[in-house]
């Protein structure tokens, strides 16, 4: 019976994970190139072949990558999701009331856009002109989630569709940043717009005090 060569099936494995490096390292040249490119000149404006061009590779290469232009666009807000349920995870947000930690999830949400305010106001505007901002349900059921886990501990009103709080949640942020982007100075201050809009859907949203027990 030959015994199998280890060596070779972990050098094997080594290659593996060094090339998904460098096309991980290469993924992350070709989005933020394309990035930098769109808040410079629009992203109407940037053509594939210019972001090949920026990024020194061929433009075949950036096909491999990313299918079409708003791919990147796509990548734009799955990205930022991303990094705010790294930032609530890190802070154990899931063990806060349901009200706090929908307004956490805003207000990091908001942080990045005031952060990076050119950089919004050009992918976010695109995301609505040329993307599917308004129809991809991720951020509605990211947020429908945290009302559903609200739901199963009595701190939302019983009845309450949570795919549907999630879906209006989403469109309220979505409409709010619009508003804010599309303006030059920003016409009002974000977080408490969120904020303010939070606190109106809660009302529809939050069990009695006498049914949750909070004071």
């Amino acid at each position: 019976m030959k015994i199998p060569d280890t060596t070779t099936a972990a050098e094997g494995g080594a290659t593996v994970g060094r090339q998904e490096r460098r096309r991980r390292k290469l993924h992350d040249h070709l989005y933020d190139t394309a990035v930098g490119l769109f808040v410079a000149h629009g992203f109407e404006a940037t053509t594939m072949e210019q972001i090949a061009e920026a990024a020194d590779v061929a433009r075949a290469t950036v096909f491999n990558h990313y299918a079409q232009k708003i791919g990147f666009l796509e990548e734009w807000g799955t990205r930022r999701r991303a990094r705010v349920a790294g930032i609530l995870g890190a802070q154990h947000a899931e063990d806060l009331p349901v009200d706090d930690r929908l307004r956490r999830y805003l207000e990091e949400m908001a942080d990045l856009n005031i952060g990076s305010r050119a950089e919004t106001s050009v992918l976010m505007d695109a995301s609505a002109r040329y993307g599917r901002l308004l129809q991809d349900p991720s951020l509605e059921v990211e947020l429908a989630r945290i009302v559903e886990e609200g739901l199963s501990r009595g701190e939302i009103r019983a009845g309450v569709d949570c795919g549907q709080a999630g879906e209006l949640l989403a469109m309220c942020y979505f409409s709010t940043v619009l508003r804010w982007v599309r303006e030059e100075p920003a016409p009002f201050d974000l977080q408490a717009r969120l904020r303010g809009a939070l606190d109106i859907v809660l009302t529809g949203l939050l069990a009695g005090r006498e049914d949750t027990g909070r004071p």
